[in-house]
C-alpha cells in the first residue's frame, strides 16, 4: 500500500504542476500575446497590401478575386516610375530639400525655445507659453489666405525657403514642448559643477548638457521630419507650379493622370511605396536614439 502511495506521488506532483503551468494566469498572458498578434496583423495588413500591389500588374488587380501572394510579380510598375518623364526624381529633390531644411530650422528654433522656457525667468514668460499653445490651436485652414499673399508679396512661392519657413512655423510649437521636458529634465547643477572645474558657461553646456539632450533632438527631429514629409496642404497653396512639386503633391497629380485612362493602381500603390521608402530608411537609422528619447522625456518631462 506504501509502495502504491510512493508510486503515485509523482505523477500527482507532474500534473500538478502542469495544471499550474496552465493555469489562468498563463492563459490570460497567451490570450493577450495573440490579441497583441491579430491587431498587429491588421495594422500591417494595409501597408503589406500596398506593397504587394505595387509588385503586381494592373490586371490581376482589377480581378474579382484577390490574391493575397506575389503570384505575378513585376517590377514594371517602378520601372516606368523611375523613369525620366515621371517627374518623380523632381518631386523627391523638392520633398528633401524642403523636409531637410525645415528639421535644421524647427530644431534650432524648438532648442532656443524650449531652453529659454525651462531654465530661464524673464518678462513675459508666461505671454510666451500662452502664445506657443495658442498658436498650436489655430486651424491650417484659415491662414492659407495670408500665407499665400505673404509668399507672393516675398517673391517665395515655388521656393524651397517659403516653404520651409510655412513648415517650420507649422512644426515647431509642438517641437517646443516635447524639447522643455527633455531640457528640464537635465539638472542645471551639472553645468554649475563644470564650471566650478574650470569651462566657461558655454563650454559647460556643448560639453555636459548638450549630450544629455541628444535623444530628444533626435526625436524631435524625426517629429519635424514626418510633418514635413508628408505635408499636403501648405505645399498646395505655396508650390502651385507642376515644376516646384513635393511628393505628396506629385502623387496627387499622377493620380489625377492616371484617372483619365483609368487609375492604374499597381503604379499608384508603386509611388506610394517609394514615398513611404524614405521614411523608413531614416527611422531605421534614428530608432534607438528615439526610442531612449521618448523614453527619457516621458520619464523627466
Amino acid at each position: 500500500m506504501t509502495a502504491t502511495a510512493t508510486a503515485t506521488a509523482p505523477r500527482t506532483t507532474a500534473a500538478a504542476t502542469t495544471r499550474r503551468s496552465w493555469g489562468p494566469r498563463r492563459l490570460g498572458k497567451w490570450g493577450i500575446s495573440l490579441v497583441g498578434l491579430v491587431v498587429a496583423a491588421i495594422w500591417a495588413f494595409p501597408v503589406y497590401w500596398m506593397v504587394l500591389s505595387a509588385f503586381t500588374p494592373n490586371a490581376y488587380l482589377r480581378a474579382t478575386t484577390p490574391s493575397f501572394l506575389p503570384t505575378h510579380a513585376t517590377i514594371s510598375s517602378f520601372r516606368t516610375l523611375l523613369g525620366a518623364g515621371s517627374g518623380f526624381w523632381t518631386a523627391l529633390r523638392m520633398s528633401l530639400s524642403i523636409t531637410l531644411t525645415t528639421v535644421v530650422l524647427v530644431l534650432v528654433f524648438a532648442f532656443l525655445g524650449a531652453l529659454a522656457i525651462s531654465r530661464f525667468r524673464f518678462r513675459g514668460r508666461k505671454a510666451f507659453v500662452l502664445a506657443v499653445l495658442f498658436i498650436q490651436m489655430l486651424p491650417a485652414e484659415g491662414l492659407f489666405i495670408a500665407q499665400y499673399k505673404m509668399l507672393s508679396s516675398a517673391g517665395l512661392l515655388n521656393n524651397v525657403i517659403g516653404v520651409s519657413v510655412l513648415y517650420t512655423a507649422a512644426v515647431i510649437p509642438f517641437t517646443i514642448w516635447m524639447l522643455r521636458g527633455f531640457v528640464a529634465g537635465v539638472p542645471a547643477e551639472l553645468e554649475e559643477a563644470a564650471m566650478v572645474d574650470g569651462l566657461s558657461r558655454s563650454q559647460a553646456f556643448i560639453r555636459i548638457t548638450l549630450p544629455l539632450l541628444a535623444p530628444g533632438l533626435v526625436a524631435s527631429g524625426v517629429y519635424a521630419f514626418l510633418q514635413a514629409w508628408n505635408e499636403f496642404t501648405i505645399a498646395l497653396v505655396a508650390l502651385p507650379a507642376q515644376s516646384s512639386q513635393t511628393l505628396p503633391l506629385w502623387l496627387r497629380g499622377f493620380m489625377a493622370a492616371s484617372a483619365s485612362r483609368g487609375v492604374d493602381w499597381a503604379q499608384v500603390m508603386a509611388a506610394s511605396s517609394l514615398i513611404a521608402l524614405p521614411v523608413i530608411i531614416f527611422f531605421l537609422f534614428v530608432q534607438g536614439r528615439m526610442t531612449s528619447g521618448l523614453v527619457s522625456g516621458a520619464v523627466k518631462g
